[in-house]
């Protein structure tokens, strides 16, 4: 009991150190013995067989015979019997009549003595086998056999015994070589102990059972218990814990073990988990748009992998995206309310100064010009979303020093009855086609626009005065974060844009890359100039279902 308080308050790998060496000590001491014990009876067998082997020799020797069915006991009998026993190292060979009277003994004066042990058994003609036994020169280990005389009849027998120290001499030879090989299995047994011990610690990082225990369950309700996503990768870069609300966050199964640079994820996610740590990274994944955040993990100076969490932006990005439509409308008209109030401002001097000639002249000028609006929207696009949009960009283009134009060719005669969707293409692509015109040495700067109805099916077209796509962005150009402009925060324009334009069953791309002396403009008349930016395509089905009311709303 005192034993086990002990090892219980020692660390983990210790008690298994400890245990494992006991274990050890314990086998090696149960092997060593069994083995000590097989030795000294193999070795006693080993030399009762010898034994019988030589006093079978001396029983089938003629002249033995001779001399034990004559009873004639010492002379050449004693002196072959003692010659035998010095070779053989025996520690005596006997020869006894059928009475057990001893005809020959290595000692002289036991000659014609009765034997000292029962010789029953081999007068009546059956071998004794490592017998052991004390006779008058001590304990030794023999064996009998009988001496047959002419017509198989016992006549005698011949007993050869080895003393008992012979084969306790080569035992504890055996066993000199036994402990040394048992002292190095035993050192090799606790240099393996204190390997696993250590290997165990490292791997564990020196946290105990308990710890690990109530790290598992603390992790399992903080995985479970949030409303983040959480990836964990290892060292191997290799998913090694997730939860549910990742996999749901990200839209693709994330299995354990699997490499995290085979993920379907968006680029961003990549960059984060290679270049950690990184804050705030807004990112698509699916239909969703995501906040992703990641931090390396370290532990005693030892990199164990990078943790990824992710929050759910999609509700908020679309409430953004709405607000900034809204208030690209509302900009637009307050700089149009502007607009308006100083030609008001400027027709009712010409009408006090009673100059009504330039007034009306003044009136029909801006009849004719369409008080700021792009050419054509009035009578090609009766949405009022897509009016109220073109009407915002032509207003925050022209602070810009940007012409905004709507093609000729333009026609939507139905209501759009997801202004969301349309909004968030047409101007995140219009953003995009305002930055290039603005930014570009090219002047006049322009953007033209086209929006034509076929069906449901709205199609849209932007191009701009810019210098076009460079051509190491034209495969990237739709991918988060490809942006040439230097501030962070940008390049998720078009890569939301294509999102939802697919989302709906449509797409966005790029159908020319701008730069190559083709393209429409405001000065290319026949739609063939030169001098043109990126031109971008959008083909959004099932946009325009919506209808009319009698004022030119969508009802």
């Amino acid at each position: 009991m005192f034993g086990s308080g002990v090892i219980g308050r020692l660390r983990f790998s210790r008690q298994i150190f400890v245990l494992q060496t006991v274990l050890v000590v314990l086998l090696v001491g149960l092997v060593a013995a069994l083995v000590g014990w097989l030795l000294r009876n193999t070795l006693s067998d080993e030399y009762g067989e010898r034994a019988l082997a030589i006093a079978r020799t001396v029983a089938a020797d003629p002249e033995v015979v001779a001399a034990v069915a004559a009873k004639q006991s010492g002379g050449a009998l004693q002196r072959e019997v003692l010659d035998l026993t010095a070779r053989t190292g025996a520690l005596f060979v006997v020869v006894t009549d059928d009475h057990g009277i001893r005809l020959a003994h290595p000692e002289a004066s036991q000659v014609g003595a009765l034997v000292s042990t029962d010789p029953s058994e081999a007068l009546a003609g059956r071998e004794v086998v490592s017998a052991v036994e004390t006779g008058t020169l001590g304990q030794s280990v023999r064996s009998k056999t009988p001496v047959l005389g002419p017509g198989g009849t016992v006549i005698g027998e011949v007993s050869v015994g080895y003393a008992v120290t012979a084969p306790a001499g080569e035992t504890r030879r055996l066993f000199t070589l036994l402990g040394v090989f048992t002292v190095a299995a035993m050192l090799l047994g606790l240099a393996a102990s204190w390997l696993l011990a250590r290997r165990l610690r490292r791997l564990t990082h020196g946290v105990e059972p308990r710890e690990l225990t109530e790290m598992l369950y603390g992790q399992e309700a903080v995985l479970h218990g949030i409303g983040e996503g959480v990836l964990a990768v290892d060292g191997q870069r290799r998913i090694s814990v997730r939860n549910a609300e990742a996999e749901r966050l990200l839209g693709i199964p994330l299995p354990v073990g699997a490499p995290a640079d085979e993920l379907a994820v968006s680029p961003r996610v990549h960059l984060a988990l290679r270049e950690p740590p990184a804050d705030n990274v807004l990112a698509v994944a699916g239909e969703r748009v995501i906040v992703v955040n990641s931090r390396p993990v370290r532990r005693d100076d030892r990199a164990l992998g990078t943790v990824l969490t992710f929050r759910d932006r999609t509700d908020l990005d679309m409430l953004t995206r709405e607000l900034d439509s809204v208030r690209s409308l509302t900009d637009g008209l307050r700089a149009q309310r502007h607009e308006y109030s100083n030609r008001l401002h400027t027709l009712s001097g010409l009408l006090q100064l009673d100059h009504r000639a330039e007034a009306m002249e003044y009136l029909q000028t801006l009849t004719e010009t369409g008080a700021g609006r792009p050419s054509g929207i009035d009578g090609a696009v009766a949405d009022p979303y897509l009016s109220a949009l073109l009407l915002a960009k032509t207003e925050q283009a022209r602070e810009k020093h940007v012409e905004l134009r709507l093609t000729e060719d333009s026609w939507v005669p139905r209501a759009v009855d997801d202004p969301v969707a349309v909004t968030t293409v047409l101007g995140n692509v219009l953003d995009n086609a305002l930055r290039a015109a603005q930014l570009a040495a090219r002047r006049p700067a322009w953007i033209e626009v086209t929006l034509l109805a076929d069906g449901a099916t709205l199609h849209l077209s932007v191009q701009d005065s810019g210098p076009g796509v460079a051509a190491e962005l034209r495969e990237t150009v739709f991918d988060e974060g490809v942006t040439t402009r230097l501030t962070p925060g940008h390049g998720l324009g078009l890569a939301l844009a294509r999102h939802e334009a697919r989302s709906r069953g449509g797409d966005l791309w790029l159908a020319d890359p701008g730069g190559t002396g083709t393209g429409t403009g405001p000065d290319s008349g026949t739609g063939s100039g030169a001098g043109s930016g990126a031109l971008f395509v959008a083909a959004l089905p099932d946009v325009l279902n919506g209808e009319l009311d009698g004022r030119g709303g969508a009802r």
